[in-house]
């Protein structure tokens, strides 16, 4: 992680926002599966944007701590 590009306040903002967004959407697109293959699948998705939502938030809570 050492190699990312820094990113601005308004930047990390922004994709914490479509971060959210994205979660919402594939919670609603979850509910509508039946199946064990596509719940998997859906359930590692939203896992995946909840860890890069949870990077993004501290990244932006330590630039508040400067």
């Amino acid at each position: 992680m050492a190699n990312e590009p820094t990113l601005s306040r308004d930047e990390l903002d922004d994709r914490i926002a479509i971060l959210r967004d994205n979660i919402r959407q594939l919670t609603e697109q979850a509910a509508a599966f039946s199946g064990a293959a596509d719940e998997e699948r859906a359930a590692n998705r939203i896992a995946e944007q909840q860890d890069e939502l949870d990077r993004l938030v501290a990244q932006r809570d330590k630039l508040g701590k400067k």
